[in-house]
């Protein structure tokens, strides 16, 4: 972040300090949600405050939700309790979000439905004088391409824990964890990392999570080959981070990959000519690893999910620096895609801490408030 950034951010974290809970919050009363069904098919969540409406609108882009669940609003609620909804609103935003036309890989979906429930609002109230953006995990990704590619619909965008840096990289990275971990504890998940079995997904948490934290905590050394291997993140301080770390990824790969593979077309992972390094024997590591080609279907359907870093209004991510399930490595990557004369407008914040969007309300608030009050 540069010193322009960072004054930015002082001011607007002291704004929440100092003002809002005896001035913002005080003026503004917080009014119903009204639910309807978008175009797509998609549900629509609106909400918009009865009194102190600022005029503005936030839209807001949940992360993964794993096939077969009903349509819904998901991710509403932070790790405190805090709920989206009325926080946003509390600050004097119009809040508005989609549960998407259906769950699993949604990204491209998830960026259409995103511009109907502008529309949506639009129809329904007064037309916001501005709209902002926000997205955790894949809606991260959502809220970025969004950026990228409807500067005239939103002012800025807040891209929270998301895989904007490369998104091929992210499905390898969730790829070669699987054939890893298939290598450190071979014959604990039954199938392919590119072809998981119904039975597999029904009795992941009933019979392979316990199976896989007893055999993880059985040869500790091991596991660590696997975080170092896989380039994985978790605490050394904390031995509970790797076995999280590896069962959070795993889901992944159980949950996601039929979806993923009937989506695009075809398998989206390949490890053909990935060299693996960190383990005790790295020539019998990769003479014995399991390999897979990506399906060229699959990848020219993956095109379009990739980022370009081409930004006409302001883009604030937030990431913690020890995340498990979409690496850091994402903000670097982003970074260069970049015009240096956009510079300005990406605003990349790190927070130390292990875990997925593990992040505090104070934290969502001052990104929050930073991205939209950026030029």
């Amino acid at each position: 972040m540069g010193p322009r950034a960072l004054r930015v951010f002082g001011v607007v974290l002291l704004f929440v300090i100092l003002l809002l809970p005896s001035a913002a919050r005080a003026q503004v009363v917080p009014g119903p949600c009204d639910t309807e069904v978008l175009p797509s098919g998609a549900q629509s969540y609106i909400c918009v405050p009865v009194m102190g409406w600022n005029g503005q609108l936030v839209i807001y882009a949940h992360g993964y939700v794993a096939p077969g669940l009903p349509l819904g609003f998901y991710q509403l609620t932070t790790a405190d309790g805090t709920f989206l909804p009325l926080l946003v609103q509390s600050l004097g935003y119009a809040f508005a979000t989609t549960s998407y036309r259906q769950n699993g890989l949604v990204i491209l979906e998830g960026v259409e439905d995103m511009r109907e429930l502008v529309t949506a609002f639009n129809k329904a109230h007064p037309a916001p004088t501005r709209t902002h953006v926000a997205g955790v995990s894949e809606g991260g990704l959502v809220a970025t391409l969004l950026a990228e590619r409807s500067p005239d619909r939103f002012t800025s965008a807040l891209a929270l824990c998301g895989p904007i840096g490369n998104f091929r990289l992210q499905i390898n990275y969730v790829g070669n964890f699987r054939v890893l971990f298939d290598y450190f504890f071979p014959g604990l998940i039954p199938g392919s990392p590119i072809d998981v079995p119904p039975s597999v997904i029904a009795n992941w948490s009933t019979l392979y999570v316990p199976a896989i934290t007893a055999a993880l905590a059985a040869n500790p050394g091991r596991a660590i080959e696997l975080m170092r291997v896989a380039k994985a993140a978790y605490d050394p301080s904390d031995p509970a981070t790797v076995i999280n770390t590896t069962i959070n990824v795993l889901w992944y790969n159980v949950v996601g990959t039929n979806d993923a593979v009937q989506k695009l077309g075809g398998n989206p992972f390949g490890n053909r000519l990935t060299w693996y390094f960190g383990s005790q024997n790295d020539l019998r590591l990769n003479l014995l690893v399991r390999r897979f080609t990506a399906s060229p279907v699959a990848l020219q359907a993956m095109r379009p999910y990739e980022t370009n870093g081409d930004l006409a209004i302001p883009l604030v991510t937030l990431h913690t620096t020890a995340d498990d399930v979409v690496p850091f490595g994402h903000e670097l990557l982003y970074l260069p895609k970049v015009d240096l004369f956009d510079r300005g407008r990406f605003v990349p914040i790190p927070v130390n801490r292990y875990g997925h969007c593990n992040f505090t309300t104070n934290e969502l608030l001052g990104s929050f408030l930073l991205a939209t009050n950026l030029p």
